[in-house]
């Protein structure tokens, strides 16, 4: 019976064989990889427009990007017709395409590229240019800020990868899925991915060091099997090491008298009440000793007093000299978190770490969101004076190293300047002026009303309610309500005005968490004992309150720069200069209400 089948079995051999040798020369050759120079290939490749001299430009356009001239690999990737070559082939020349996409920062461009019919037909190449492919998708996606789906992308090709690729691609999922928001870390059909999100979850959800421990411990007990519990990403084994030694004393060192006293309150009672909240959860907490700021007359000797009483940890100063004095010191005795921004540019001491509700940081999230939705070129209103000298300085700082262009900015001025302001900014006189011109010239009046400038995206606005109030309708009156306008806070006072809100239609703004997410239980439980936290007085009490989640988790921030809070100011991370930086929600004016945006990618 045997021998009778072998004929047979032999047969269906060579048959198989044979379609496998038919796939083959269908789908084409790829490139190979010789050593000779890219003058050599293109000499060899010459006029001819045969397969092996397209072969022959792909591999020089190729070897020109590994040896990261861009141009010359583009140059001589556009000497071929795709439509000419074979799926292969046209895998492999889009894919380099779209790399070259991706090192001049277009990955809208490199999605294009990877999205050609040819690629149905990726899992019949060889399984290093199936990783290539795959591996260029997942940086385009990261690159467009679609976190989630590249690293969808990165998990579906981790069973192909090997040794030191295999790690890279670990680490970069982990990197990919902690900086997605909270609303995207959702259970997914796909296992690996939702155990990804939920081990991000895990990581987020905790207010303590050692809470967040205990958590991703729980995680790798229930996901025994996961990739990620097999191989801890490297930021959480690196968390385990930290040392968990609790702070016994904490100074909160505010201002009681003086101008500042009201705000030194506000910060006071929401952190109190968060260390209230979280003792009534049963932490265990260290003992908090409040001092006077504006009774200070030598920051030398309060350090020495809050040594002696076994400080290991200061919160404070709010005054911004005070805060600048430190700064200015190479050493501190005592590990410091001061409640606002020095003014110097000089590095700090390694013990003094700085928070603050600064404006710049908002006017950077507007840069960041209007590049994250496709902006280009903006114009900026700010209020004169060094506050809004800053606030358009980081704007066009940040907005500028993204690649975009501001083509103008303006002082907010008085109301009756605001509309000639605008029109400058809209070169809505020159449009004017031209009406003018042909009108003359012809010697009638011209039916034609006049046009805001055609190149502007959007505007970058700071401003109060009351001249947000004005600017709304402004553009609106010079043809430019259809503007996109992107804003920090300081136009939501907080306290709800129907008619202030209708005048501020479509304008989106950053703005806290504590703000946007009325149902917050330390929220509810500052405005049941101060209803002014209700106003925009609160972000100063939701201040307090992250100060007292980032006291246990400064050595965290500092140790694992990718690790972010989420806190009632922000999403909260620390930068080289161990200032925190909060990155923030969005939301809009709509129909007369305040209205949250969807989330975008962290950074």
């Amino acid at each position: 019976m045997i021998a009778r089948l072998r004929p047979l079995l032999l047969l269906c051999l060579v048959g198989l064989l044979a379609a496998c040798a038919s796939s083959s020369n269908s789908v084409g050759e790829l490139p190979r990889t010789p050593q000779a120079s890219i003058e050599q290939l293109l000499q060899q490749a010459g006029d001819a427009q045969t397969e092996e001299a397209n072969l022959l430009r792909l591999s020089a356009a190729d070897q020109a990007y590994k040896q990261k001239d861009i141009g010359r690999s583009s140059s001589i990737l556009e000497q071929v017709q795709l439509e000419t070559l074979k799926p292969a082939q046209q895998i492999f020349a889009s894919t380099l395409a779209a790399e070259l996409a991706l090192a001049r920062k277009n990955p809208k461009a490199a999605l294009q590229a990877l999205s050609h019919p040819s690629f149905e037909r990726l899992g019949e190449l060889p399984v290093e240019q199936q990783i290539r492919s795959q591996l260029t998708r997942a940086k385009a996606l990261e690159q467009d800020g679609q976190l989630l789906a590249a690293a969808r992308e990165r998990i579906y090709i981790a069973p192909l990868l090997s040794d030191a690729t295999a790690a890279s691609n670990h680490e970069a999922i982990w990197a990919l899925v902690s900086r997605l928001p909270a609303n995207q870390l959702q259970t997914t059909g796909d296992a690996d991915l939702t155990g990804w999100l939920a081990l991000a979850s895990a990581s987020k959800s905790a207010a303590t060091l050692e809470q967040q421990q205990a958590a991703i411990d729980n995680w790798v007990a229930t996901h025994p099997a996961h990739p990620a519990a097999v191989q801890l990403p490297k930021p959480l084994q690196d968390l385990k090491q930290l040392s968990s030694e609790p702070i016994g004393q904490i100074a909160l060192l505010l201002p009681q008298e003086g101008k500042l006293s009201s705000v030194g309150r506000a910060l006071r009672d929401g952190f109190m009440a968060a260390y209230y909240q979280a003792q009534q959860a049963g932490e265990t907490l260290p003992d908090v000793q409040i001092y006077d700021s504006s009774r200070i007359r030598s920051m030398d000797s309060f350090y020495q007093q809050a040594q002696s009483a076994g400080t290991q940890l200061v919160i404070g100063p709010l005054e911004k000299e005070l805060v600048t004095q430190l700064s200015s010191r190479e050493q501190l005795p005592i590990t410091t978190l001061a409640l606002n921004y020095s003014q110097n540019e000089q590095e700090a001491p390694p013990q003094l770490f700085q928070f603050g509700l600064a404006a710049e940081d908002e006017a950077r999230e507007a840069a960041r969101r209007a590049w994250s939705d496709g902006m280009r070129r903006a114009i900026a209103l700010a209020p004169s004076g060094d506050w809004g000298n800053r606030v358009l300085a980081a704007f066009r700082q940040s907005w500028e190293a993204q690649g975009g262009e501001l083509l103008a900015a303006q002082s907010i001025a008085q109301p009756v300047e605001l509309a000639q302001q605008i029109g400058k900014l809209l070169q809505l006189r020159q449009s004017e002026a031209r009406s003018k011109s042909i009108e003359e010239k012809l010697g009638t009046e011209v039916a034609a009303q006049p046009s805001r400038r055609q190149d502007v995206d959007f505007m970058f606005l700071a401003a109060t309610p009351q001249q947000a109030q004005q600017i709304k309708p402004t553009l609106v009156f010079q043809y430019a309500g259809d503007m996109p306008v992107y804003a920090t806070s300081t136009l939501n006072s907080g306290v709800y005005n129907q008619a202030q809100y209708l005048d501020m239609e479509g304008i989106e703004f950053s703005e806290t968490p504590w703000m946007l997410n009325t149902d917050d239980p330390t929220r509810q439980l500052i405005i049941n004992q101060w209803p002014q936290a209700g106003g925009s007085l609160g972000r100063l009490y939701a201040m307090g309150a992250d100060a007292f989640i980032l006291a246990p988790r400064l050595d965290q921030l500092k140790a694992l720069p990718s690790t972010r809070i989420d806190g009632l100011t922000g999403s909260l991370s620390l930068d080289a200069q161990q200032r925190v930086v909060r990155q923030l929600p969005w939301a809009q004016f709509t129909g007369g209400q305040i209205q949250r945006l969807p989330d975008t990618p962290l950074d």
